[in-house]
């Protein structure tokens, strides 16, 4: 069975890429999709066997690399929090797919499209059931290469050529820290199979390692590393950039990137090697403020943006910020709860998006809106749904997600931890308020649409619909459903070492949760106020506040601090080698050089080729009377 649930993706991407041209797209939509729904069946079937006390298998497929002492198996590593990511892959996935035969009904290279889908799909699920690092590693960067594949799609585009190429460029930072923390690791374990490094790694707990006269902790230094590759694959502030310009590719895309894969891969790897992280105190103090700061961040971002995909862009920023802070107290099981309930409504909210695009004719700024309730009711609905469940609204998916992390993080006996329960009750109220200002803006109040046009707006068909539908009962009752695995009272028999867990036998006092939920209906009042009831009320906050608007609006200066740290600065270095180094000094001793030589010594010669035959006989005779006088003599 599980060889179905790895292998269907990477068969709809052979299919496609062999018999797409051939059989045609609808034909390549149908397999694709079909393939990734007989995945998600069963990836469920798996899912609910680890519900009950199941112990973690590994298949072994073949010896992938074997040098020296060193060897590498591919192996195919099957516990509880590998059944839940193959529940969340596939299941977003196949939605998506089906999505997509809607969507992208007018487009001209379906089945290229849908192919990309299936790989991107494929290299996810080597990443969750990998057995070592470097087989993570190679499903890391398939990912990487998958989404710049898609992000790029449309590359008639500047902007998505763009926006693909930094998106690779950003990530490959991040992934350079990661793979030298895969290299630290097996300086220092020797290996790196999961199960040895978990089982050594409390021996290495007091190692240190010298530089610079200071003492640096061995484990510290290598999670520190590891971590340097889940900021750049899930977007943590400082390699966040990528992320928000990703929107330039279809919109399936970026629901299945920020939904259920890539972003979530760096939770995924911090929750996977929890043992390893669980002794490297400082770094999980870095992971608690980085987590932290990028929720409040990204937050007061999303508040200033009139694309309606960026909105929802930043918002993946700021809840997967609650997921690293939630891990950074060691809190796995609810850092991988709320990304499990995620996967839910934020797939929800971006194929929402999707289909009021759609419907308005790929029009995405949110000011020429509004009123769109009466058209699209049934999209609306959806997208209600998605941002209650975003926001945390008591009994929807991410409350109880969202509560379990703010629990953990108050019962956290560092400051850090207090830092990161402030943040994220700041937080609470800020997804409140911009997801209550993306309906409002377009769904309510008084249309900013042409009468003519505004009349031919209609629902979008059943393939972009339906796949909401299924999407929202996740996000209604995945949290109720599954809290009593994940963080309730089951949660020992269905994680079963497959992470570590930290037992709390506390519960928030009665005052904090007041506050949390005051933090969530506050929100929704002053958002209802700003942008439904009292529209010239913002107007006149953000003049009076325009500096901080500015700030918030321009993304507080991140791009165009890079571009003049960074890119201009890289830009001068490469045409200071190019002219100098390559043009003047390589080419000119290099091919440029030789070929000079090489001109000069045939012209020389050249004059010795005359063409008359008694100039030959004449250098002939020179050279035997040269010949024989060397012998005489000699």
């Amino acid at each position: 069975m599980i060889f179905f649930i790895v292998f269907l993706p990477l068969i709809g991407f052979l299919f496609c890429s062999f018999f797409g041209k051939i059989l045609g797209d609808k034909y390549s939509q149908i397999v694709t999709t079909l393939l990734l729904f007989i995945s998600a069946i069963l990836s469920w079937f798996i899912f609910f066997e680890y519900l009950g006390p199941t112990q973690t298998f590994k298949i072994t497929l073949f010896n992938w690399i074997s040098s020296g002492n060193f060897s590498v198996d591919w192996s195919i590593r099957i516990d509880s929090l590998t059944s839940t990511m193959l529940v969340v892959v596939n299941t977003v996935s196949a939605f998506v797919h089906l999505y997509s035969i809607g969507y992208m009904k007018n487009d001209k290279s379906i089945s290229r499209f849908m192919g990309y889908l299936s790989l991107f799909t494929f290299f996810m699920l080597m990443l969750v059931t990998s057995d070592n690092l470097l087989q993570m590693f190679f499903g890391w960067e398939g990912v990487g290469l998958a989404s710049y594949l898609l992000i790029g799609f449309w590359h008639h585009k500047d902007t998505a050529n763009n926006a693909a190429i930094k998106a690779f460029i950003v990530n490959r930072v991040g992934d350079f820290g990661f793979i030298i923390g895969i290299a630290a690791v097996f300086f220092i374990f020797n290996s790196i199979q999961f199960d040895e490094i978990f089982q050594n790694a409390q021996k290495f707990s007091n190692h240190n390692i010298i530089f610079l006269s200071f003492n640096f902790s061995t484990i510290d230094i290598i999670c520190f590393l590891l971590f340097i590759g889940a900021m750049g694959k899930s977007a943590q502030l400082g390699l966040h950039t990528w992320l928000p310009d990703a929107m330039e590719g279809p919109t399936p895309v970026s629901a299945l990137i920020h939904a259920a894969t890539m972003v979530t891969a760096g939770v995924f790897m911090i929750a996977r090697l929890s043992p390893l992280f669980e002794l490297a105190n400082f770094t999980n103090l870095i992971i608690t403020f980085i987590g932290a700061t990028t929720a409040i961040f990204a937050a007061t971002i999303a508040l200033t943006q009139n694309d309606i995909k960026k909105v929802i862009a930043y918002s993946t920023c700021s809840q997967l910020g609650y997921m690293f802070f939630a891990a950074g107290v060691g809190a796995y099981n609810a850092s991988i709860f709320h990304l499990t309930t995620h996967g839910f409504f934020k797939a929800l909210l971006f194929l929402s998006a999707g289909s009021v695009i759609h419907a308005m004719h790929h029009e995405q700024d949110m000011r020429k809106m509004g009123g769109l309730f009466s058209k699209i009711p049934f999209t609306a609905t959806m997208m209600w749904i998605g941002s209650l469940a975003i926001i945390g609204f008591p009994y929807f998916s991410g409350y109880y997600s969202k509560e379990s992390i703010l629990l953990n993080t108050y019962f956290d006996s560092n400051y850090i931890g207090s830092y990161a329960y402030i943040v994220g009750i700041i937080t609470a109220f800020l997804t409140a308020l911009y997801s209550w200002r993306l309906l409002f803006l377009t769904f309510h109040g008084k249309t900013n649409i042409k009468n003519d046009e505004f009349v031919k707006i209609k629902e979008s068909p059943l393939s972009i619909t339906l796949p909401l539908g299924f999407l929202a009962i996740g996000s209604v009752f995945s949290g109720i459903f599954l809290s009593q695995y994940f963080i309730g009272y089951k949660q020992d028999e269905f994680w079963n070492d497959s992470i570590v867990i930290h037992h709390i036998h506390e519960y928030l006092p009665f005052f904090q949760t007041i506050i949390i939920k005051f933090s969530v209906i506050f929100g929704i009042l002053f958002s209802s106020l700003l942008f439904f009831y009292r529209k010239k009320l913002a107007d006149s906050i953000s003049r009076i506040f325009q500096p901080i608007y500015n700030l918030f609006f321009n993304k507080w200066y991140f791009d165009e601090l890079y571009n003049y740290i960074f890119t201009k600065n890289f830009f001068i270095l490469g045409n200071i080698f190019w002219k100098n180094g390559d043009t003047k000094l390589i080419d000119r001793l290099g091919p440029n050089g030789v070929s000079k030589v090489v001109n000069y010594a045939s012209k020389t010669l050249s004059v010795l080729q005359s063409g008359y035959l008694y100039h030959y006989a004449f250098i002939m005779l020179f050279g035997l009377v040269l010949i024989l006088t060397w012998f005489v003599l000699f």
